[in-house]
């Protein structure tokens, strides 16, 4: 059943982030975890490997809240080497596929409105805004001072498209990102390779040569901390293979998928979401489970096969306990969930009362 959620779409982004959270995060009741953390994540000890993605979490009211209701894996918001404004609200929107949104099925624009239904599907268009990194740096030290025992606040972290930028430019950007982050004292980074929503970067991931040279200049910067790589959809398998190798080599963990790609439109057939370069969106929810699926258990043939060590973080319709066994089963070592979780606060109690 979906209840208000933690971020409220009839709000800004700026509205969101000032007053929020909303719903249930905002009731101040606290989860009591119960003995000592027996699973980890990435070296860190916790008491269930799921949590909340890159995304949905604004800062460290959100941060806080989440932890309390017992998200034991917080991602905090991908933050940039320079202030980034969001793109013009709406930014969530509804969308009702009949089934899954298959990559046939996202050929065709689909129709968004503002009623919010089980299966629930959505999509959203942020364009990863950032404050400057005086503002986050503070806020992440203390999202990073909620985490109870058992409980991990990682941050995510990504470069800059500019104007005249070289190849190289940009790289710089994602390792002096990394740099900051690093700074804050995380115990996880995770760098953002995979964002949709953000007009002419595109999605790094499926440059493979510059992720490659991205995540060697990261790992230079950051010493061992761990770190996870947050990527795409990839329907070619010789491309998963070699996000696998660049992952192997430079990281500690694969996170997929982010989001799948749609042309966006309104009950009139018009652009759904205003502004240059928002025709096509980003969608997640229920129906992109199947994509998340296909990657975590095509991911974990290729570590079974070439004897690789990262650690697989399945993503993607997330939105009932079962979602979270079935990416498991599937060869998950840690399970995220942001548009079920915005929806339902108690998700994470739901599946520590299922163990």
């Amino acid at each position: 059943m979906l209840q208000n959620p933690f971020y409220d779409p009839k709000k800004s982004y700026e509205e969101n982030y000032d007053e929020g959270p909303f719903g249930a995060f905002a009731d101040g009741k606290v989860y009591q975890q119960s003995g000592e953390p027996s699973k980890t994540y990435l070296g860190q000890p916790v008491y269930l490997p799921f949590g909340i993605p890159a995304g949905p979490v604004l800062n460290s009211n959100f941060v806080k809240a989440a932890f309390e209701k017992g998200f034991d894996l917080v991602v905090y918001k991908t933050v940039r080497t320079n202030f980034f404004p969001c793109h013009p609200f709406p930014n969530v929107l509804a969308i009702h596929p009949s089934g899954d949104l298959s990559l046939e099925v996202l050929q065709n624009p689909l129709q968004a409105d503002i009623n919010y239904t089980q299966p629930l599907s959505i999509t959203n268009s942020f364009g990863v805004p950032s404050k400057n990194v005086e503002v986050w740096q503070e806020d992440v030290k203390k999202a990073i001072s909620y985490a109870g025992k058992g409980q991990v606040l990682v941050v995510s972290f990504m470069g800059t498209v500019k104007p005249n930028q070289t190849q190289q430019e940009f790289i710089n950007d994602y390792i002096l990102a990394a740099k900051l982050a690093a700074e804050t004292g995380a115990k996880v980074l995770e760098t953002n390779l995979s964002c949709p929503n953000i007009g002419n970067e595109g999605l790094v991931c499926y440059n493979l040569e510059v992720t490659e040279k991205i995540s060697k200049g990261i790992r230079s910067v950051i010493g061992n901390l761990p770190l996870t790589l947050k990527v795409g959809y990839y329907s070619d398998d010789k491309q998963l293979e070699k996000i696998s190798e660049i992952a192997n080599e430079y990281a500690n963990a694969i996170a997929g998928i982010n989001t799948l790609q749609a042309t966006i439109v309104d009950d009139k057939g018009e652009q759904a979401l205003p502004g240059k370069g928002r025709a096509r969106s980003g969608v997640c929810g229920a129906g992109i489970k199947w994509a998340g699926i296909d990657t975590v258990s095509r991911l974990k043939k290729i570590r079974e096969r070439k004897k690789f060590k990262f650690n697989i973080e399945g993503i993607g319709g997330v939105m009932t306990p079962k979602d979270y066994f079935d990416y498991i089963e599937a060869g998950a070592d840690s399970v995220m969930s942001a548009t079920g979780a915005m929806w339902d606060p108690f998700l994470a109690q739901e599946i520590k009362k299922t163990l």
